[in-house]
């Protein structure tokens, strides 16, 4: 069964004391979902606070969660690091966004019903190829050569449809099997 997620690569929490934060997971990829305990809803904040902190006239140091989140809310365009995370079970493949990808982004990836390839990131560089009827994903095809090698997830173009199309309706974490297309909200 394939599996995506929406995730942030959540930033190191040791030192953040606003408001209760859970550690990062290990690959520090925090998928967002309904299942999120609240320390890790802490975390995500935690991480749109670090990567949207900017200058302010304001030169006051934040006095307490409250503020912060006011602040936060007063960006023009949050910045999260992070995207789409697609893990296949039954090969256990997984394509997770690479570096300087951002979760703002992952529209960029309705472009490939069209042909269009998004951006991933970098280090890993995961690589894409459309190839009607199918879109291959690989976890790194950064290579020398540019091209990629290795275990790919195979994703029939109307099941990417479907499944970004869920995505963008509930916002949710959304599976598809391999017979169908049927989607498994998680």
């Amino acid at each position: 069964m394939l599996i995506v997620d929406a995730v942030v690569e959540a930033v190191a929490t040791a030192d953040f004391s606003l408001w209760p934060v859970a550690p990062p997971p290990p690959d520090r990829l925090l998928a967002l979902s309904h299942r999120m305990s609240p320390a890790e809803v802490g975390t995500a904040l935690a991480t749109l606070v670090d990567y949207n902190s900017r200058p302010s006239t304001d030169e006051r140091p934040v006095a307490d969660a409250g503020e912060q989140l006011r602040r936060l809310l007063q960006q023009e365009k949050l910045i999260a690091p992070g995207g789409l995370r697609l893990r296949e079970t039954d090969s256990d493949v997984t394509v997770s966004p690479g570096c300087c990808c951002g979760l703002e982004d992952w529209r960029d990836w309705l472009g490939l019903l069209e042909g269009d390839v998004p951006w991933l990131g970098h280090d890993p560089s995961p690589a894409i190829e459309v190839a009607e009827p199918v879109v291959r994903l690989w976890p790194d095809g950064g290579n020398e050569e540019g091209t990629a090698s290795g275990p790919c997830l195979e994703i029939p173009v109307g099941d990417l449809a479907r499944i970004l199309h869920t995505l963008s309706l509930c916002r949710c974490t959304a599976g598809a099997g391999r017979s169908g297309g049927v989607f498994s909200l998680r």
